[in-house]
């Protein structure tokens, strides 16, 4: 006979159970939070919460404490949900960055609500208030950041459309605050791709998007005229379209190639973003848009002709001179795409797709001294024309298709690096600081094109409440950036991918809206067309007055009348059925997609337990027997 003791023991069992679960689940929580803490698992599909290796390597190398300061106005944007969504994948990625910097990097998150002296401070920053509409106030959502030694580099305005850089615009403010200088970035440019007066307004204009966007990290000179020396204090020269250089420039460049200065060099056979070319007017029209650098050319063993240009008709891009005609297949507008571009060099090997217009082509010479290494290159179904010729179409592209033929088996050279140790381009020349060879080898990349740094062949601007927002549609940018890093020694920023974005579109949803869409297309231009009739008619029988006055019908017009009226009633009704049912299709998809995603994981768990209540009830009576 069991005691009073044992015999309470199973009453009281449940009792002690649930205290017992609460002490172990609050020591597991206890014990995760000691363990593990920091420790992070990225589930998304393209990673969005695991920062790139060059990332990484950018924060290791910090020379300098670096603090950044998100300014976000929470309050303002609690109706905008675009920049609420935004805002915290933002955060989350500048909290993953601070974690991996073992310390180096800190963060601060300010609200600068109306009024006060985090307003003040953001404004004084030089951040960007961006108008709500329907005049619900400002909103700030920017970042600062500083190294505590007076350095600090500014992102006005965080752009939601830019989501793809993130990662990379904040690797390289990081980059650039972590070091002791910006590196020297020379500009020697015969195209106005900086700040300008625009002649015909007469106002400022603030240069292209990839001279803006390298203006925010490197310490930019822009060299003027013809220079006959180049500073040794100089990390990078870059050289845009040097349409007449003279030889003491061509001397300048060479002793600074010789030095061991890196060269980036931008060419072109017909520079249609020169102003040279405005065909408004005749005289400068005819004037050369090409560039060169014959004597430096002719000595590194560089051969390209400035007055030759590469048709490609396998990568040849639309284009419509006459808004009145279709667009037609430019051959001299190339639309290259990863294929063509050198997937072994870390300048294009992770760039999916480059515009170029009226290129010229490189090569090199059997008694080079240097290496020849393409970067872009053409299809195999290409040509060279003249340069006149392309000119001549710029009204009518098919000019370019009659009679083109392929002329080489391999493709063209569009852009190359040229590496290997060099002899000056001018050995009768002498001086205290003369150098007949190179010290160290040389580290040169040429693009025979100009018009891929102007902003129509890469980016789409738009207003985006009353600010310019940028809309990369090619990597035009990412290779010149890309090459400047490289050239200057960065090559982790290069190696900072850019990022797919974090909205995920229901991709099989789109398909069939799109399939939906064309189903009833043809019917709904029908009814509008009929409908658009049906009012011009009207119009016709019932035309007003400068007064509003309508004229007096006869009987048989008022028939007419009645009678479209009646035509244009129905074919109104007909119209929005066909609307209702395009839209009633995409919700019954819709609701067949919801119905999926909240009924699937009940049953899939119901189903599980089923069959583990049915694996235990079959083990039991395997006990039992």
């Amino acid at each position: 006979m069991p005691t009073a003791r044992t015999s309470r023991f199973p009453r009281l069992a449940p009792w002690l159970a649930l205290p017992l679960l609460a002490l172990a689940f609050l020591a597991a929580v206890w014990l995760s939070g000691l363990f593990l803490r920091g420790a992070r698992l990225d589930l998304t599909q393209h990673r969005l919460y695991t920062l790139s290796d060059g990332t990484v390597r950018i924060l290791g190398k910090l020379q300098r404490p670096v603090k950044l300061t998100l300014f976000y106005s929470e309050r303002a944007a609690a109706g905008q949900p675009q920049f609420r969504v935004y805002a915290q994948r933002v955060r989350e990625l500048l909290e993953e960055v601070a974690s991996k910097s073992k310390g180096r990097l800190t963060l601060a998150f300010v609200d600068p609500e109306p009024f006060t002296d985090a307003e003040d401070t953001a404004a004084g920053k030089g951040l960007r208030a961006i108008p709500l509409p329907n005049g619900e106030g400002s909103l700030y959502f920017g970042m600062v950041g500083s190294n505590g030694k007076g350095g600090e580099s500014v992102m006005p305005f965080i752009e939601p459309a830019k989501e793809a850089f993130l990662e990379y615009d904040i690797a390289k403010l990081v980059s650039t605050l972590g070091q002791e200088h910006k590196p020297v970035l020379a500009i020697l440019s015969d195209l106005p791709t900086g700040p300008s007066l625009d002649p015909l307004s007469g106002q400022p204009t603030p240069g292209w998007m990839i001279d803006r966007q390298l203006r925010q990290f490197f310490d930019v000179r822009r060299l003027q005229g013809n220079p006959r020396s180049i500073g040794d204090d100089i990390d990078l020269l870059m050289v845009v379209h040097p349409r007449a250089p003279t030889p003491d420039t061509e001397y300048a460049i060479d002793q600074y190639v010789l030095r061991g200065g890196h060269l980036l060099v931008f060419v072109d056979p017909d520079a249609e973003s020169d102003p040279k070319g405005n065909q408004l007017d005749p005289a400068a029209f005819d004037a050369s848009r090409s560039s060169d650098l014959p004597i430096l050319f002719k000595a590194w063993g560089l051969a390209y002709a400035p007055d030759r240009v590469v048709l490609d008709a396998q990568n040849a891009l639309q284009a419509q001179p006459d808004p009145s005609e279709p667009p037609q297949r430019q051959l001299a507008i190339l639309g290259l795409h990863a294929a063509d571009l050198n997937q072994h060099d870390v300048l294009t090997a992770d760039l999916e797709s480059l515009n170029l217009s009226s290129a010229g082509s490189l090569g090199l010479a059997p008694q080079s001294p240097l290496k020849f290494e393409a970067l872009v290159q053409s299809s195999r179904n290409a040509m060279l024309v003249d340069v006149v010729k392309v000119r001549e179409a710029g009204s009518d592209p098919a000019i370019l298709s009659d009679g083109f033929h392929a002329d080489t088996r391999d493709p063209y050279t569009l852009a190359a690096r040229l590496t290997g140790r060099l002899k000056s381009a001018f050995p009768d020349r002498a001086g205290p600081r003369h150098l007949a060879a190179s010290v160290k080898p040389a580290n040169i990349v040429v693009v025979a094109d100009t018009d891929l740094l102007s902003d129509r062949l890469w980016v789409d601007k738009q207003n985006f409440l009353g600010q310019e927002v940028a809309n990369p549609f090619a990597n035009n940018a990412d290779f010149v950036y890309n090459a400047v890093d490289n050239l200057v020694g960065n090559d982790d920023l290069i190696a900072v991918r850019t990022r797919p974005t974090s909205s995920r579109p229901f991709e099989r949803i789109e398909v069939v809206r799109h399939a939906a869409e064309q189903q009833y297309e043809s019917r709904e231009k029908a009814l509008q067309r009929q409908l658009e009739q049906v009012e011009d008619k009207l119009s016709t029988l019932q035309p007003v007055g400068p007064n509003g006055e309508t004229p007096k019908l006869s009987p048989a017009q008022q028939k007419q009348v009645q009678a479209y009226q009646v035509q244009r009633a129905r074919a109104r009704r007909d119209l929005r059925a066909v609307q209702r049912g395009l839209n009633a299709d995409i919700q019954e998809i819709g609701n067949r997609i919801k119905a999926i995603d909240i009924l699937a994981v009940p049953v899939l768990v119901a189903l599980l337990a089923l069959v583990i209540g049915w694996r235990r009830r079959m083990l039991r009576a395997d006990a039992q027997q």
